[in-house]
């Protein structure tokens, strides 16, 4: 199937210039604020559609909640924001856009010191 066939049998023919509603949270996300041509994510929530297998190819089948489970810094100090998906567990990397809620953010990027994989008081014993 080729590139246009497949965005089409998927719904997803959308221009991202276009304003869309979050599967997620159901907000109405318009382009104008991300300071980038490709809107990839929700700026309330952060979650993304399960669209791409290789960035821009529409192949995935899925079309589940791509919920945000962390942040990375790349190269240069740009935010990157990590989504894993709800239903298959596909994991895929995202820039973060000018409007993303900058709370939810420093939220994704606190989650590792404010739920450590082991307990506090262990810290104090050592």
């Amino acid at each position: 199937m080729n590139h246009e066939n497949r965005k089409k049998t998927q719904g997803c023919d959308r221009p991202s210039d276009e304003p869309f509603r979050c599967q997620f949270c159901g907000r109405t996300v318009l382009p104008d604020g991300a300071g980038t041509r490709h809107r990839n994510h929700c700026p309330y929530c952060l979650c993304s559609k399960h669209l791409d297998i290789e960035p821009g190819d529409r192949a995935a089948e899925c079309g589940g909640t791509m919920e945000p489970v962390a942040v990375w810094v790349r190269k240069g100090g740009e935010w990157a924001i990590i989504h894993r998906c709800r239903i298959c567990g596909a994991l895929s990397s995202n820039r973060i856009a000018a409007d993303d809620n900058q709370l939810k953010l420093l939220s994704l990027a606190l989650r590792p010191l404010a739920e450590p994989p082991f307990p506090l008081d262990k810290i104090a014993d050592e």
